[in-house]
């Protein structure tokens, strides 16, 4: 089997509503997406809002923005239209309601008017009686003449499927490759409810017909309702997609799949995020997030494990997809976002971090922002690492350290007082302000002092930055100026002699 065809490669997205972006359903839109563009198809979100009691009306915006931020562009769907729309379900209701009358009236569906408290007394009987629930099936007998009639009385219905009674229904996914389920263990589904909404079987096979796609991937927990799709495409006579259920993502120990509802922990104990809007704001970058989920479940073909998506797109086919469910290596998705922002230019990772330190509250002056990148390029793990490291570049006030934080491993107070003064001394006396002019001259003080480089350099850094990590010394007093770097050590050297 193999996993192009000779129909034009359409895939889907089809999403609902009902909260923000899993991260789980990101991996499963790139997957969709990689073959659609690795084999010049198309790419289709299609939005399945019938479950009106779960839908949330701020949810599809989330859930663009959630995309656009991955950069998993759709060539169909909301806000882009298409010559196969709407593709929002709720819009295509009349789609829905003329295939299941077509069901009806082909004799593959029937009306079923019980209500739910007969529902629910069948189920409690069976219960009794140690048998499975599910419906008995009771209105399957009724005439086509009197279900026609009471639906003409205005008797409320839903649209149940005729479930084949024996036999077997022979599926194929080409991930999992053959699959047999005997007929006498499946259910007549509702197709159409009695709203004239849809349920998701019946929505889910009209629009992928309608829209012509040519491939469904999607998520293993959908593969209990294979076969009734598999039967229910068979009802209409139409051409099959070809199908790929991918593997699920589990939590970081391997026992049970990532869940909003119960969010996992990492080894530390940690909670792990699992929504993409989470990663969003936590400073990842979506080249990183991408090629991490690429990870999970496919294989990029050899031992690299940073590449690019135009890179993965190259390679994309199912054949790389293990059927076998992954563990969600978080340490992972952390060392790569730290490699994906060095591959950046220094450019375009100042135009990213402009809006994270922003958002933390600072004025950014881009022309030293441009100087400041290169900085913390080499030290980052995520876009919000810069506000910790050199936020002291853009505050309004300088913050300086607390005096007992100064001193380093082995010196005291008064050493450290000593060493600030003759620093901001010789420093003073600099006509060359230059990085290597600085270093040599601290270097040499530092040899005059009888302390390592590591001490004065640490106690330069802490009272120039007013923090214990942050950029390298003498760049950031390149950067801030002479001026401003004499002026903070006198600042702490003063707090020494205030405190002594």
């Amino acid at each position: 089997m193999t996993d192009a065809t000779s129909r034009p490669v359409r895939t889907r997205f089809a999403p609902s509503p009902t909260g923000s972006l899993h991260i789980g359903g990101l991996r499963t839109a790139l997957f969709n997406w990689l073959f659609a563009r690795h084999h010049n198809g198309s790419f289709i979100l299609r939005i399945e809002d019938t479950d009106q009691e779960r839908y949330d009306a701020t949810a599809l915006q989330t859930l663009v923005e959630a995309l656009r931020w991955a950069g998993l562009q759709w060539d169909e769907g909301p806000e882009v239209g298409g010559q196969f729309g709407p593709y929002v379900q709720s819009e295509r209701l009349a789609h829905y309601q003329q295939w299941a009358r077509w069901l009806v009236d082909n004799d593959k569906a029937y009306r079923c008017f019980c209500s739910s408290e007969r529902l629910k007394q069948v189920n409690e009987e069976k219960v009794a009686r140690k048998e499975p629930p599910g419906y008995d099936r009771f209105c399957r007998s009724l005439s086509p003449a009197e279900s026609a009639q009471r639906a003409a009385n205005g008797e409320s219905y839903v649209v149940r499927f005729k479930t084949p009674l024996d036999g077997q229904t022979v599926v194929q996914d080409w991930i999992r490759g053959e699959s047999v389920f005997e007929n006498a263990n499946q259910q007549d589904a509702v197709l159409l409810k009695s709203d004239g909404f849809p349920t998701y079987h019946l929505a889910v096979v009209v629009d992928d017909h309608l829209m012509q796609i040519s491939h469904v991937m999607r998520a293993v927990e959908w593969f209990p309702s294979f076969p009734l799709h598999w039967q229910l495409w068979d009802a209409f006579g139409w051409e099959k997609p070809v199908f790929a259920h991918l593997p699920v993502m589990l939590n970081p120990n391997g026992k049970g799949k990532i869940s909003k509802r119960h969010p996992p922990v990492d080894k530390h104990g940690k909670t792990i995020p699992v929504m993409v809007h989470d990663y969003m704001r936590a400073g990842y970058l979506p080249e990183a997030m991408l090629n991490f989920l690429a990870n999970i479940g496919w294989n990029f073909g050899d031992e690299r494990e940073v590449f690019t998506m135009v890179e993965a797109i190259e390679r994309f086919d199912l054949t790389r997809i293990n059927p076998a469910n992954s563990a969600f290596p978080t340490e992972k998705l952390d060392w790569l976002n730290g490699e994906h922002i060095r591959l950046l230019s220094p450019e375009e990772l100042a135009r990213r971090l402009k809006p994270v330190l922003e958002a933390a509250g600072f004025e950014v002056n881009v022309e030293v922002l441009l100087k400041v990148t290169p900085l913390v390029q080499v030290r980052m793990k995520s876009l919000s690492d810069v506000v910790e490291i050199a936020g002291f570049f853009f505050r309004e006030t300088f913050i300086p350290a607390a005096p007992e934080k100064l001193p380093q491993k082995k010196m005291d107070a008064r050493q450290t007082r000593d060493a600030l003064v003759a620093a901001a001394a010789r420093l003073g006396e600099l006509t060359d302000f230059s990085i290597e002019a600085q270093k040599l001259a601290m270097e040499t003080l530092a040899q005059e002092l009888g302390l390592s480089n590591s001490q004065l350099f640490g106690v330069l850094r802490v009272a120039i930055t007013g923090q214990q990590v942050s950029t390298p010394l003498f760049e950031t007093m390149d950067i801030l100026g002479k001026d401003t770097s004499l002026e903070r050590l006198k600042l702490a050297g003063e707090s020494l002699l205030v405190q002594s």
